[in-house]
């Protein structure tokens, strides 16, 4: 079965250079590795939802530039169904700037561009593809208020929401009220609990954050893999050792890799363990996109040490 996933999101153009180290304000780092490659949260997670065998459709926007030319076509290239990707004239598309290190972490600097126009109303105009999904995944890179109507359409036509509100930001009750899943980083549950939850454990974390989200919360952990919290109890599901090389895009992987899991009917550790593995390979290769694994991958991956 091949679970239709509606992702709404950023799409980006990754400018990536591969560094000893992570430069400090007024550091100049002499580099060797320099990469273009497709990226952005959202498309970045329409990527892993169709590598996971989705039948995907993307809601995004793009500038009319050779950069959202690009992005399209390469979505395109992986079954993704580009048509409601809207095209801004006289706006650039979205750019990141990554620095990696060769201990594989990263820094990024993001000029949204025309993620920023992505606007409710074209939400509303989505509608009608919206209703037919199985799973709705949406981030936090585009406007917050098309979040908010995102979810609100969701709402209308049962379809359940999983939110990765990433970059961290303070969310409305209304908005957390109405998802399914939210899957933050421990960084971003800290943002999101409020800073009395800054010094609390995973599981306190987990449990806090509970209590303003309906649906369930799974909190990555990155190596350490995922603690989620649901019916008042909670769990870690370990992750796998691996070599890491770039961490970029290991939660986009993650999510999904669990939307298309769930939406298949999986368990939530199942699908949890599935999305682990994903994560974790995608962290061997450098780059966004070019690094998530296809499912044949992920399902040999099975055997793998975990921590």
């Amino acid at each position: 079965m091949r679970p239709k996933i509606v992702v709404i999101g950023s799409s980006n153009t990754d400018m990536i250079i591969k560094l000893s180290h992570i430069p400090k304000p007024g550091e100049t780092v002499m580099g060797g590795e320099f990469a273009i490659v497709q990226g952005g949260k959202g498309a970045n997670q329409a990527i892993a939802s169709a590598r996971a065998g989705g039948d995907v459709v993307f809601i995004s926007c793009v500038g009319d530039d050779p950069f959202g030319r690009k992005a399209i076509e390469e979505l395109g290239s992986e079954g993704i169904e580009t048509s409601s990707i809207k095209v801004k004239k006289g706006i650039p598309s979205g750019i990141a700037m990554i620095n990696v290190a060769e201990t594989g972490e990263n820094s990024i600097s993001v000029a949204p561009g025309a993620n920023s126009y992505l606007l409710p109303e074209d939400i509303l105009n989505a509608e009608d593809v919206i209703k037919l999904a199985d799973m709705i995944l949406i981030q936090l890179e585009i406007p917050i208020e098309t979040v908010a109507q995102a979810i609100k359409v969701a709402k209308k036509y049962n379809v359940p929401v999983i939110l990765n509100p990433a970059p961290a930001c303070k969310l409305s009750d209304d908005i957390l009220a109405n998802i399914a899943i939210i899957t933050p980083n421990e960084t971003e549950a800290v943002v999101i609990a409020g800073p009395d939850a800054n010094n609390f454990e995973i599981s306190e974390l987990a449990a806090c954050l509970s209590k303003k989200v309906s649906g369930t919360v799974i909190i990555t952990l990155g190596k350490d893999g995922a603690y989620y919290y649901q019916n008042k109890a909670g769990e870690r599901v370990a992750g796998y050792k691996v070599n890491v090389v770039d961490t970029t895009a290991a939660g986009d992987t993650f999510n999904g890799y669990l939307a298309v899991s769930l939406a298949r009917g999986n368990s939530l550790e199942d699908s949890i363990n599935m999305a682990n593995k994903a994560a974790s390979l995608s962290v061997m290769r450098l780059g966004a996109q070019p690094s998530i694994p296809y499912f044949d991958e992920v399902v040999i991956k099975a055997n793998a040490k975990r921590y």
